[in-house]
């Protein structure tokens, strides 16, 4: 099996911000002035030039080496059926070579469903992104709350 220079929680990290991209819509209230509340969110799903989500996963992406950038490429091809897993190298290699002056981040933003497909190429290694996940959870006391002397009891 193929090995990643990208780490899990980092991919699993773009998959969740890539389907909050996805599910953006064109501008469909394009006279908005009123508050949010008033127009029940609509904006907040809307594809703005300067879309804070957009900013964040281009950040994100930017920040990353070369190799995990190539492995981000890779893994969109092979969720989207490029090649197999068996073709990893293959498709490592032309991630590779065609990196060379572009931008990444543009790049995968301007792929469709790319947390899905970023999904599906985990699932082709056998790993399961959801595992490594944790979300708050606030019906209990943290482990803070348990170490702090000062807890009422």
């Amino acid at each position: 099996m193929p090995e990643l220079t990208i780490s899990l929680e980092k991919v699993a990290f773009l998959i969740e911000k890539a389907r909050e991209f996805d599910v953006k819509q064109a501008a469909s209230d394009p006279d908005s002035g009123s508050s949010a509340a008033d127009d029940d969110m609509v904006d907040v799903l809307e594809d703005t030039a300067g879309d804070p989500v957009v900013r964040e996963i281009s950040g994100f992406i930017n920040a990353l080496t070369e190799d995990e950038q190539v492995d981000l490429v890779a893994l969109m091809r092979l969720g989207r059926g490029d090649g197999g897993i068996d073709d990893w190298s293959a498709l490592r290699s032309q991630a590779l070579e065609q990196h060379e002056g572009r931008s990444t981040a543009r790049y995968l933003l301007g792929e469709p469903m790319l947390g899905d497909l970023l999904a599906e190429a985990l699932d082709a290694f056998g790993i399961d992104w959801t595992e490594e996940r944790v979300t708050a959870d606030s019906s209990g006391p943290s482990e803070r709350d348990e170490d702090e002397p000062t807890r009422r009891r």
